[in-house]
């Protein structure tokens, strides 16, 4: 092996070590605005026939909204549920919020997952593939929102989120959720319109709404996006994400890894055959040592 060829066995070595994911958050660049949806919570009634709508088109667990009494606590979304309406008691008056995956536009969930079954798909919804998925779960742990739910119970378990209707979308419809608003408190469209949209609503009646839009910046944007006439962190929202993409936080060090893993085997992998051709060259010509 000359010298050209080391460097070349450990540069394609290495080169094959660095997993395309670790970049694929910086590489989601489309030319086309993804989808998103707008969510007005002073407009929001409590009705949950988003929740309804929810269950019925993705075969959920549809729930009785006028006997269940689920309005006296805070819930959460769950494997069977991918969406539900929170009411809060502020110092405006009740406030109900719809709940549900937010997808993000860097989502850490996709930058975590091994094998590529979270996906952030170029319309924006971020959907999940059950035939890609290994069972690691690190898409859960690395959600700020807590939103992919495993079903620990079933005997082929899956993960369970909020795909914002990802077929329907593809079949040029409105998610479920958003086309039985009976008040238009969600809005769906594109991200740069609905926030032109979300502007003007806010500085039109600055008494009304909080001079803030959540979802525009939060941990790199998401694509739903909030307005309310209280203070975000009073209606059950983090407040303490910050404006980078969660996945920027261990982009260094997924990179640096795989250098670590691959690049140093494949240096000594080169060295050792640098070695032999060395021997071997001096056989042939006499000059080893005796």
């Amino acid at each position: 092996m000359d010298r050209r060829q080391f460097f070349l066995t450990t540069a394609t070595v290495c080169a094959g070590g660095v997993p395309a994911n670790t970049t694929r958050a910086e590489e989601v660049k489309e030319p086309k605005e993804f989808s998103a949806v707008l969510v007005d919570t002073t407009r929001c009634i409590g009705c949950r026939s988003c929740e309804v709508a929810c269950s019925v088109t993705h075969g959920n667990y549809v729930p009785d909204i006028k006997n269940d009494g689920a309005l006296e606590k805070v819930r959460d979304t769950s494997e069977k549920q991918w969406t539900v309406v929170n009411r809060f008691e502020t110092e405006k008056g009740e406030v109900f919020v719809k709940k549900q995956c937010l997808h993000c536009w860097q989502p850490a969930c996709a930058a975590a997952c091994l094998v590529n079954a979270m996906l952030k798909t170029k319309e924006g919804p971020v959907t999940w593939d059950g035939d890609k998925c290994m069972g690691c779960r690190f898409c859960m742990v690395s959600c700020p929102f807590d939103m992919p739910k495993f079903e620990y119970s079933g005997w082929n378990p899956k993960i369970q989120k909020c795909n914002m209707c990802y077929d329907r979308l593809l079949e040029g419809k409105k998610p479920a959720c958003v086309e039985s608003c009976p008040t238009d408190a969600l809005m769906f469209g594109q991200k740069r319109e609905l926030m032109e949209v979300a502007r003007h609503r806010v500085y039109s009646h600055p008494d009304k709404y909080v001079h803030h839009i959540y979802g525009e910046q939060e941990a790199g944007g998401t694509g739903w996006l909030y307005l309310s006439a209280v203070p975000f962190e009073k209606i059950g929202f983090r407040t303490d994400l910050g404006t980078t993409p969660y996945p920027e936080y261990t982009r260094e060090f997924l990179i640096s890894v795989p250098l670590i893993e691959f690049g140093v085997p494949a240096f000594l992998l080169a060295l050792n055959m640098l070695t032999d051709r060395k021997d071997e060259v001096q056989e042939n010509h006499g000059w080893k040592d005796e």
